[in-house]
C-alpha cells in the first residue's frame, strides 16, 4: 500500500474546515500559499454501509443557482444533497426541534460520520438531525452535477461563495419545515471549522430561520488584520514545544538540513530512502510540504482519544510525534527522527510501504476550496516569526493575489468577509444585536487564534478548553473522554436547552 499526496487544496477543513487549504510554507509551486482548510492528504473515517444507513438517509433538494440576481441564468437549478435522521424526532405536532449541520468544504457524508454530538443529543432533545451539503462539494454540483463544467472557469465557479451557501441552507430549511408541517419547530444550527463559521454567520444573517448556533473552532476573526498572521503557526509551535524542547529544536532545525541534503549529489535519493518516498517523484519542496502538513494537521487533531478523522491517529498524537523524535535509538539521525514522527500521522496503521508525493487526486471532493481561498476566504495564517517551528516568513498577500490571478484569472476580495459578516470590534457590535451563539475553541487548535475566546453577552458565549483541539466537542463521545471534554458538552447542551425552552415560552405567548 502507498499513501498519496494531493494537490494541496486547503483547511481544514478545513475544516474540517476541511477543514483545511494550501501548502503551509509556500513550498508548493502550483497553488496559492498560506491557505489551509482541507487537504486531500486526509483520509475520512471509514464507516460501514450498515452504519451509514443507521446514521442517516440521503435526500435531495432542488436548489436555485443564484439567490441574489434575477438574470435568466439565475433561475437554473441543481440537486443539493442532505442527510436526515428522524429516529428520535418528537414530530411536528410537538414542535420538536430540528438540528441542522451547515456543511463544510467537502463531501457531507464525511462530516456526518464524524459529528456524533448531533446524533447523541437527539434523544435528549427529541430532535430531527439534518446535514446539508455545501454547494459545489460532494454530490451537490451545479450544471447537471458535472464537476468538469462547474469547475471549468471563473464564470461557473462564481456561484461558489459563503453567501450563496447560507442562502441555500435557509431555502432548504424553510422548505423542509413546510413539507414536514413543522413550521413552528425551532431550528438550531451546528458547524465545525468553516462549517462553524457558516453556522455563526447563519444565525446573524437568518435569525428568523434559526434560534441559535453552535460554532465550533470557527475562526471568524482570521481576516484582515484582526488576527495576527503569525498566530496559526505560533500555536503549532507551542503545541510541539510544550511536549518537548528537543522535539521542537529538531523540527525547527530540520528544514535547512533537508535543503542542504537535497543540493548534494545523491541527496534526493538519500532523502527518498530516509523517508520511504515512492520512486515516481521527490523534491525538497514537496518533502518539506509533506512534513509540514503532518505537523499542522496533527496539531489540529491533537485529540485526547484515538481518532480517524483526518488520518488514523493515537490519542495525543503531538506527544507521540515528539516521543518518536526523542527516541534515543535514532541517535543523531535527524531524518530517522522525522520519519518516525511522520509515521504517526501518515502510517499509524503500519500498512504503508511508500509515500507518494505527486498524487493530485481529490478523493474527498475538497477541490472547490481553492476557489474560495482565492476569492473571499483570505485568511492570513502563513506568517512565521524567528521562534516558529517552521522557517521564518511573512504573510504575503501579493503572492496569494498573483497566484489566484494566474490560476483563476480573478482578484481576491480580502475585505469582503468583514464587510458582509463583520469582525472588527466584534464584542461591541454583537453585544448590540446578536444573540444565541456558542463559540467553542480548543487552545491547542491552531485556528483558535482567530476564534472568539471571550463572552460577548449573556447569550453569545465563548467556551474555551485549554487542552482542546479542532472541534473536538462535536466528535462522537468515547469512554476515554477526559472530564473537561464531558463538561464542555454538558455546558453546550445546557445552553441549547435554554434557547429551546425560551423559544417554546415565546411561542406559547402567541396563543
Amino acid at each position: 500500500m502507498k499513501i498519496t499526496k494531493s494537490s494541496m487544496s486547503p483547511f481544514l477543513c478545513f475544516s474540517f474546515f476541511f477543514l483545511l487549504q494550501f501548502p503551509l510554507i509556500s513550498f508548493s509551486k502550483t497553488t496559492p500559499a498560506g491557505a489551509r482548510f482541507p487537504s486531500s492528504l486526509i483520509t475520512p473515517e471509514k464507516v460501514s454501509a450498515s452504519a451509514q444507513n443507521k446514521l442517516y438517509r440521503t435526500k435531495y433538494f432542488t436548489q436555485v443557482l443564484d439567490h441574489f440576481n434575477f438574470y435568466p441564468k439565475s433561475y437554473q437549478t441543481f440537486q443539493q444533497r442532505y442527510l436526515i435522521n428522524d429516529t428520535f424526532w418528537g414530530g411536528a405536532k410537538n414542535n420538536a426541534p430540528i438540528f441542522v449541520y451547515t456543511g463544510n468544504e467537502g463531501n457531507i457524508e464525511w462530516f456526518a460520520q464524524n459529528t456524533g454530538f448531533l446524533y447523541e443529543t437527539a434523544p435528549h432533545f427529541k430532535s430531527l438531525v439534518v446535514f446539508i451539503e455545501h454547494r459545489f462539494y460532494g454530490k451537490s454540483i451545479p450544471y447537471g452535477g458535472k464537476k468538469s463544467v462547474a469547475y471549468s472557469n471563473a464564470t461557473t465557479l462564481g456561484y461558489l461563495s459563503s453567501t450563496q451557501a447560507l442562502a441555500d441552507y435557509a431555502s432548504l430549511i424553510i422548505d423542509l419545515k413546510k413539507n414536514l408541517s413543522a413550521t413552528d419547530s425551532p431550528v438550531v444550527v451546528f458547524g465545525g471549522s468553516y462549517g462553524g463559521m457558516l453556522a455563526a454567520w447563519f444565525r446573524l444573517k437568518y435569525p428568523h430561520v434559526t434560534i441559535g448556533a453552535l460554532a465550533s473552532s470557527s475562526p471568524i476573526l482570521n481576516f484582515e488584520n484582526i488576527t495576527s498572521p503569525y498566530s496559526f503557526n505560533n500555536i503549532i509551535t507551542q503545541d510541539f514545544r510544550s511536549e518537548s524542547e528537543n522535539c521542537y529544536k529538531v523540527i525547527k532545525g530540520s528544514w535547512e538540513q533537508i535543503e542542504d541534503t537535497a543540493d548534494q549529489p545523491g541527496g534526493l535519493e538519500l532523502l527518498r530512502k530516509s523517508f520511504k518516498i515512492c520512486k515516481n517523484y521527490i523534491s525538497a519542496d514537496y518533502l518539506e510540504d509533506w512534513l509540514s502538513t503532518a505537523y499542522t494537521y496533527t496539531a489540529m487533531t491533537d485529540y485526547p482519544t484515538p481518532s480517524n478523522f483526518l488520518s488514523p491517529l493515537p490519542a495525543f498524537p503531538v506527544k507521540k510525534m515528539c516521543e518518536a523524535i526523542d527516541d534515543p535509538t535514532t541517535g543523531n539521525d535527524t531524518f530517522a527522527k522525522l520519519y518516525g514522527a511522520a509515521n504517526v500521522y501518515y502510517n499509524y496503521s503500519g500498512t504503508v510501504t511508500c509515500f507518494d508525493l505527486d498524487d493530485n487526486s481529490d478523493p474527498h471532493d475538497l477541490g472547490g476550496w481553492s476557489w474560495q481561498a482565492c476569492t473571499e476566504m483570505i485568511m492570513p495564517t502563513s506568517g512565521n516569526n524567528e521562534d516558529s517551528i517552521f522557517p521564518a516568513s511573512d504573510w504575503d498577500y501579493k503572492h496569494r493575489a498573483s497566484a489566484c490571478k494566474s490560476i483563476f484569472g480573478i482578484k481576491p476580495r480580502p475585505l469582503w468577509i468583514t464587510t458582509e459578516f463583520g469582525g472588527h470590534d466584534i464584542e461591541r457590535v454583537l453585544k448590540r444585536y446578536g444573540s444565541n451563539i456558542i463559540f467553542f475553541n480548543g487552545l491547542r487548535d491552531p485556528w483558535s487564534g482567530g476564534g472568539v475566546l471571550k463572552n460577548i453577552s449573556k447569550s453569545i458565549v465563548a467556551i474555551v478548553a485549554k487542552e482542546g483541539a479542532h472541534h473536538v466537542d462535536l466528535r462522537f463521545k468515547s469512554s476515554e473522554d477526559p472530564e473537561w471534554l464531558k463538561d464542555v458538552r454538558k455546558q453546550e447542551i445546557k445552553i441549547i436547552a435554554k434557547w429551546i425552552s425560551q423559544y417554546y415560552h415565546d411561542l406559547a405567548q402567541l396563543f
